[in-house]
Order: structure tokens, then C-alpha cells, then sequence
């Protein structure tokens, strides 16, 4: 009974000291790939250039009281349905590139992704 109440302590000790080691290290994936907002109000996106990770996901918002449908250049990816108030459009980059955009209801009305490798400069 002993050498097992011994393990438990050594092995919770052990825990403790390399957890904060583990948590400086490691990053949270969640937060990597956080989603990242762009907001439709008043005939425009804001904001109007939004640079993320590969792997991101961006969500257009519609905050106006008109439809708005999101299309891209080049046919980049499939346009989204025409959102109503308060909906929404969501699409996750996962190339590196420039993506550009419009509301295809509003053709003045554009905006950019600019998508960078996911991989940390700091490890060159």
C-alpha cells in the first residue's frame, strides 16, 4: 500500500512541475483557429482587409436592414446565399493566397482575405 501511495505522490509532483513547462510550450489549437469576424453594415465590410491563418474560419455578418450575399473573384469559392439581417456566412481558408471579394447584390461593395501559412516564423 505503501509504493502505491508513493507513485501517486511522485507521479502528481511530476505533474505539477511539467504542466506550466507543457503550457508555455504547447499553444491551444482553439485559439489558432479561432473564428474571425467581418461585419456588413452600412454597405460596407469592416474591416475591409482582414489577414488570418490557414486553417481560419471567417464569418461575415449582415448588420444591415438589406440583404448582402458574399461572392469572390475569380470564382474562388462558392458564393454564399443572400443574408438577411443578422445572418450570416461562414468559410474556412485553408491555402495561402489573396482572396478577394464583393457582395454580389452590391457590386461596389469589397473587401480582401489575405491567408498566410499557419506555420510559425520564428521556428526559421
Amino acid at each position: 500500500m505503501h509504493a502505491t501511495l508513493r507513485a501517486m505522490i511522485v507521479a502528481a509532483a511530476l505533474g505539477a512541475a511539467v504542466a506550466p513547462l507543457l503550457a508555455a510550450v504547447v499553444p491551444p489549437v482553439q485559439a489558432q483557429n479561432a473564428p474571425t469576424a467581418v461585419s456588413i453594415d452600412n454597405f460596407i465590410f469592416t474591416p475591409q482587409t482582414l489577414t488570418v491563418k490557414a486553417g481560419t474560419a471567417v464569418t461575415w455578418a449582415n448588420k444591415d436592414d438589406i440583404p448582402h450575399g458574399i461572392a469572390w473573384m475569380k470564382n474562388a469559392f462558392t458564393k454564399s446565399k443572400a443574408l438577411d439581417t443578422d445572418d450570416s456566412y461562414s468559410l474556412t481558408f485553408t491555402t495561402p493566397g489573396t482572396y478577394a471579394y464583393f457582395c454580389y447584390l452590391h457590386p461596389h461593395m469589397t473587401g480582401t482575405v489575405v491567408v498566410e501559412a499557419a506555420t510559425d516564423d520564428a521556428a526559421h
